[in-house]
């Protein structure tokens, strides 16, 4: 938690915390299952971002690699602003163009879909280096909010506003490596993952650690700094982020 200050570093970047709770059930020796849920936060921990759940399943194609498939269903607490343009301007509404003009607030689904293909082996001796390659579709259904804040007013307006449904395709290309030794019960790893969707959108980089206590259960931690670029989804800031999570494998 000495990493909270971070939250601090740059107005306009944002800080969250993540927690995540994982079932894993070993079928075979090739075959996995698992089932995840996560809740996020943002505004500096005052706004709850997102809950969502999602099923996946692995498969160990080989000893270094192993491919995956996953749906998650991901209920958002949405921010949507439009902003003025060229003539807005000219009416005199604003005085400038790109001044936020109306915002609406709202909770919706996502769907997300997902495959991907992990390569990994160990080099240097206890030190595990992965590749993960996944792609990734999300699909937000259609919806009407009932009015929206006008900042022009300083009041809602009243008028119905129809967001159409979008899907949105992303490459995240993963680069990960991990302390791996056989008895210790903690494995500390760092990772950079990169989304692109015909340009870079976001870079997110994570430094944290897993903690065994046993053979079903595990304990991890985890701090975060993700980027953004390009977001064709949304408008997203720059945001600072530390993460709990726990695992239980039967």
């Amino acid at each position: 938690m000495t990493l909270l200050p971070l939250s601090a570093v740059a107005q306009s970047d944002d800080f969250g915390l993540d927690f995540n709770l994982e079932a894993q059930k070993k079928i075979s020796k090739k075959w996995s299952v698992g089932l995840e849920g996560e809740f996020r936060t943002r505004d500096n921990t005052k706004t709850v971002d997102r809950w969502s759940l999602g099923l996946g399943v692995d498969y160990k194609v080989l000893k270094w690699l192993k491919a995956s498939a996953g749906y998650s269903f991901l209920w958002d607490n949405n921010e949507r602003i439009s902003y003025s343009d060229a003539s807005d301007v000219l009416d005199g509404d604003f005085d400038t163009e790109g001044e936020p003009k109306k915002r609406a607030n709202y909770w919706a689904p996502r769907h997300r879909f997902n495959v991907s293909l992990t390569f990994d082996k160990k080099l240097f001796g206890d030190f595990k280096f992965s590749l993960r390659e996944r792609w990734q579709y999300t699909y937000r259904p259609e919806h009407t909010v009932s009015e929206r804040w006008s900042y022009l007013t300083q009041a809602y307006d009243g008028k119905e506003k129809v967001y159409a449904g979008k899907g949105n395709n992303v490459l995240r290309s993963r680069l990960q490596v991990e302390y791996d030794k056989k008895g210790l019960a903690v494995t500390p790893y760092a990772n950079v993952e990169f989304f692109n969707a015909w340009s870079l959108q976001k870079t997110r980089f994570n430094v944290g650690l897993d903690w065994k206590l046993s053979k079903q259960h595990t304990i991890g931690a985890f701090y975060r700094y993700q980027s953004v670029r390009d977001d064709d989804d949304d408008y997203e800031p720059n945001t600072h982020m530390i993460g709990f999570g726990y695992k239980f494998k039967f």
